[in-house]
């Protein structure tokens, strides 16, 4: 079996086009899509550990399960990178926040409106890029976070 080369969907071989995004996969010859494969079992047994990594990232380095299975080991990384991004953007929310709610002289008293409703929707972004790795690892499927999972690896 093969994987579409652009949305990642497992693909028949010989087929033309993805059935999932409609495009060409080269002619009946699909891209391998390239993510680590879990032994026979292994996403079964370490669901847990695996959906962890999104919630409390540490357990699993804790513990040494990312050593173990390659299936809690992909999820450890993307997890840590999605806890970076978390804190990354909290801190830049606390110092936009408290630059524009304590400068009388810009002529706000509080939080701007406009500030509040993009801080939100970026939040919002965040936490569904959490709950896609939570749920693929529930799911037993080893897909990386879109935008910021593919460009980093930390945990070798």
């Amino acid at each position: 079996m093969a994987f579409c080369g652009s949305c990642g969907t497992q693909v028949e071989d010989g087929t033309k086009f993805c059935p999932s995004c409609g495009k060409d996969v080269g002619g009946g010859a699909p891209v391998q899509q390239p993510v680590q494969t879990a032994p026979a079992g292994d996403a079964e047994a370490n669901k847990v550990m695996a959906i962890l990594s999104y919630i409390l990232f540490f357990i699993p380095l804790l513990t040494g399960d990312h050593k173990k299975s390659p299936f809690v080991k992909f999820h450890a990384n993307q997890g840590v990178i999605y806890f970076i991004i978390a804190v990354g953007y909290s801190i830049l929310s606390s110092i936009l926040r408290a630059i524009f709610s304590t400068r009388d002289w810009l002529g706000f008293q509080h939080t701007p409106f406009w500030l509040t409703s993009i801080l939100s929707l970026i939040w919002l972004a965040v936490a569904a890029l959490g709950i896609y790795g939570i749920y693929n690892a529930a799911t037993g499927k080893t897909v990386k976070l879109p935008i910021i999972g593919d460009k980093i690896t930390l945990i070798k």
